[in-house]
């Protein structure tokens, strides 16, 4: 009896102990045992990629994924990528996986198709690819040291023209631009750049998500403005803003994205998208102060504080706001009120130290110029910030853009020593409509020197 309760595990440990394996056209390869172990036990295993809703999202997965050389796979591990090359070998192994290896060493890359995906096939991979042009859809991870990308189903492998460019199918190293000694500064609320997932800490789920039309229209407002610095409103997270910036905007070279979550309950931020180096970030959103009535509040959404870094010129600050909206009536009065002279306390703090303090203020101020709420933020005497508007003709002095409330609400404003780098006659309003931009906010610009 325990002879025959030893005698399996005697024979398992032989046959570990001589390290039974088999070689598939050069490459070696784990037998049926250990080959399954190592499809689920890989040193760096990539998770599947997330099945795609029943309404496809409007930045498609696809268009966030980099296409490389099967070279340069090193470079990427843990990310989701088009890898693109010909296939020199192939394999099986005798429990049914596939290979497709890149290149003739050792360590070069393998994409591993697993038996169960290999019936997928209409005919064998190994047959099929051999010597083949391919592009491979997966997720980059190490087994044992050496780049491998796991094939999930057939659809994610395609096979290339002979003849096919690999250096112009690859994605292009990020755009950088050169910004001289003057930077274009933009503010512009994109009118709820939200995505299709429902955030449940966030009550989201009444703002549906921006239409791809509507992210298309917004990128090519964006691409024609072509500003250094963009400060947006309404925008819902980061990653999402990440992601369009990746997928609409790479041409654009704005290598920083800065948002922070604020207070807002929708989920609405302010945010920075930046082509020159960003330093400290600030948020004030923790702040209490009172409001208008001397009640506690909050900014409702943030008020953001970015440090502007050029490589060649002065920095400077850019401060976001999002003031409250007119919705309410009298108690959204009361609460911008508060947020308004809560923002000139801030600056005044600046301006008491260094007079000197370059620093601009731009957003939603949901507003008008005449209003207590901008009256007190622009303020008097010679800490008073610096407007430009009057620059632009009256009738065209308009900001948000749906009728019947079309009106100028969102500003540029400057301290008075970023105001004396001011660019005469750059103050502008990009006129459109939710139809022509995606948005119901017409986007504001000015130019100022930093040399």
């Amino acid at each position: 009896m325990l002879q025959k309760e030893l005698y399996p595990g005697l024979l398992l440990c032989l046959l570990l102990a001589v390290g039974c394996r088999e070689h598939v056209d050069g490459r070696e390869t784990l037998t049926a045992e250990a080959d399954q172990i190592a499809t689920t036990q890989s040193e760096d295993k990539p998770e599947s990629d997330v099945a795609e809703p029943a309404d496809p999202p409007a930045i498609s997965s696809n268009e966030l994924r980099p296409t490389i050389r099967w070279q340069d796979a090193p470079f990427h591990i843990g990310e989701k990528v088009f890898l693109v090359g010909q296939v020199a070998n192939t394999g099986k192994s005798s429990s049914g996986h596939h290979f497709l290896n890149f290149g003739r060493r050792r360590n070069d890359v393998t994409g591993f198709i697993g038996r169960d995906v290999a019936e997928q096939f209409s005919a064998p991979p190994e047959e099929t690819f051999k010597g083949k042009n391919v592009r491979i859809r997966g997720e980059l991870y190490r087994y044992r040291g050496k780049p491998n990308i796991r094939i999930e189903k057939s659809a994610d492998v395609v096979v290339l023209p002979d003849d096919a460019a690999f250096s112009e199918l690859t994605t292009k190293e990020p755009v950088v631009r050169e910004i001289g000694d003057v930077v274009k500064i933009c503010t512009l609320n994109v009118l709820n750049l939200f995505d299709s997932i429902d955030n449940p800490y966030h009550k989201d789920e009444d703002t549906n998500a921006k239409l791809r039309e509507d992210l298309d229209l917004l990128a090519k407002s964006i691409r024609h403005i072509d500003a250094d610095v963009l400060v947006l409103q309404e925008v819902e997270n980061r990653g999402y803003l990440n992601d369009f910036n990746r997928a609409l905007l790479s041409d654009l070279g704005y290598q920083h994205v800065v948002l922070t979550e604020g207070n807002d309950k929708r989920g609405i931020d302010v945010a920075v998208l930046s082509r020159l180096p960003v330093g400290p970030v600030t948020s004030y959103r923790h702040l209490t102060f009172p409001d208008a009535n001397g009640e506690a509040m909050y900014f409702r959404r943030d008020f953001l504080q970015v440090r502007i870094e050029p490589e060649k010129g002065k920095p400077f600050d850019v401060f976001a706001v999002h003031l409250k909206s007119k919705y309410g009536g009298e108690s959204g009065d009361v609460i911008r009120l508060g947020e308004a002279r809560m923002v000139r306390k801030l600056l005044d703090r600046f301006l008491k130290k260094d007079l000197q303090r370059r620093f601009i203020l731009c957003g939603d101020f949901n507003d008008t110029i005449e209003s207590p709420s901008m009256k007190a933020i622009v303020g008097t005497g010679g800490g008073a910030l610096k407007t430009f508007f009057d620059e632009v003709p009256p009738a065209e002095r308009i900001t948000y853009n749906l009728e019947p409330y079309q009106s100028m609400i969102d500003f540029i404003l400057a301290s008075p020593a970023m105001a004396a780098e001011y660019v005469k006659g750059s103050y502008q309003i990009f006129p459109g409509s939710p139809s022509e931009t995606g948005s119901d906010h017409n986007a504001v610009v000015a130019r100022f020197r930093i040399d």
